[in-house]
């Protein structure tokens, strides 16, 4: 398989939910939602992330770019242009790439001492 076909230009997370509280030291322990972006191809990926709510309109797009043959690891945490992301708010993400992109979405949920981590791959769309 050539490195440029690795992934797809679209991914979907139909989960997601930033706990409202943590337990431990930040920024490590911070609970979050992660998502990471491994770019192979030889271009930069302009990646643009829109939010989905139960009881609202969508937020974003958030702009994002992923070097060339590099990856990067992103806290839903820390979108705020156009807005931040409501703790404690169910939602859901697509992530869509100028490029073939493989997605992964992680959680850690450390409202108590004894953490929670989470990670799966996201739904190629």
């Amino acid at each position: 398989m050539e490195r440029d076909t690795y992934g797809h230009c679209r991914w979907i997370i139909p989960e997601g939910y930033i706990p409202p509280r943590s337990h431990g030291p930040a920024p490590q322990l911070i609970s979050h939602e992660a998502f990471c972006v491994l770019n192979a191809t030889e271009n930069n990926a302009d990646v643009r992330v829109t939010i989905f709510f139960e009881d609202r309109e969508p937020a974003g797009p958030y702009q994002l770019e992923v070097p060339a043959r590099r990856t990067r690891h992103f806290r839903f945490n820390e979108l705020s242009d156009p807005e931040a992301i409501p703790l404690g708010t169910n939602y859901s993400s697509v992530i869509e790439s100028s490029v073939p992109v493989v997605v992964q979405h992680t959680r850690l949920d450390s409202r108590q001492s004894e953490n929670a981590l989470m990670t799966t791959i996201a739904y190629p769309g």
